[in-house]
């Protein structure tokens, strides 16, 4: 019954101990993944960045740092409530600037223009998409002509 309630909160982590847990959990073992995700996009100071299930936003942060031109913009995309808050307390001042903006929903219906994103990542998520084939065909409408998902 633990593994199960832990499973659940993974999946979209809630405000209370769980959703605590889980999301220290994540700020202490994801950070080098998220890193690591944000080095394989090689995303330059003019990029315009998804990443798709944030978690607490260490990816967010590091991608943000990245992107030091004015066309430079980071959107970010996650399920769960509880974590779009958590990331949009660490990413405020970035959020005031314009220069990131933070969705609460769904990866089936992500509320951008078609072919806008040049850059994308994900970490420790599709998993977690109510179907991988529908998640990918929505990310691909976002991307540019010829970009590749990291």
């Amino acid at each position: 019954m633990l593994f199960d309630h832990l499973t659940k909160q993974l999946g979209k982590p809630r405000q209370g101990p769980w959703g605590w847990m889980v999301k220290t959990f994540l700020e202490r073992k994801s950070r080098l993944l998220e890193v690591n995700a944000v080095k394989l996009c090689d995303i330059q100071p003019e990029s315009v960045v998804l990443e798709v299930g944030f978690e607490p936003g260490l990816g967010l942060q590091e991608a943000a740092k990245r992107l030091t031109l004015p066309k430079g913009k980071l959107y970010g995309l996650d399920y769960s409530e509880y974590m779009y808050h958590v990331a949009s307390r660490r990413l405020q001042p970035d959020i005031q600037t314009g220069k990131v903006t933070l969705f609460h929903g769904s990866v089936e219906q992500i509320p951008l223009e078609d072919n806008v994103v040049d850059r994308v990542f994900h970490c420790n998520c599709y998993y977690f998409w109510p179907t991988l084939q529908s998640g990918c065909r929505e990310i691909y409408r976002v991307m540019k002509p010829g970009i590749v998902l990291s």
